[in-house]
C-alpha cells in the first residue's frame, strides 16, 4: 500500500512524534506506515484521513 502520510505531515511541519501524539499511536507506528512496512487498521486509516481533512483513498492507495 502506498501512502502520502510523509508528504501530508511535512506540509504541516509536524514531526513523526507530533503526528503520533495527534493520532494516539507511537512514533514507531507512524514511521512504519510512512516506510510502508505496516498497513494501518481501518480505524487508524480513518483517523489519519480525518486529521488531514482527506479521504482514506487520498492518503492511502493500494499497490497492484
Amino acid at each position: 500500500m502506498k501512502t502520502r502520510l510523509r508528504e501530508l505531515r511535512a506540509e504541516r511541519g509536524w514531526s513523526q512524534a507530533e503526528l503520533a501524539e495527534r493520532l494516539g499511536v507511537s512514533r514507531q507506528t507512524v514511521n512504519s506506515i510512512e516506510t510502508e512496512r505496516y498497513e494501518p487498521s481501518l480505524s487508524l486509516a480513518f483517523r489519519v484521513a480525518a486529521l488531514f481533512g482527506a479521504t482514506v483513498e487520498q492518503v492511502f492507495q493500494p499497490t497492484t
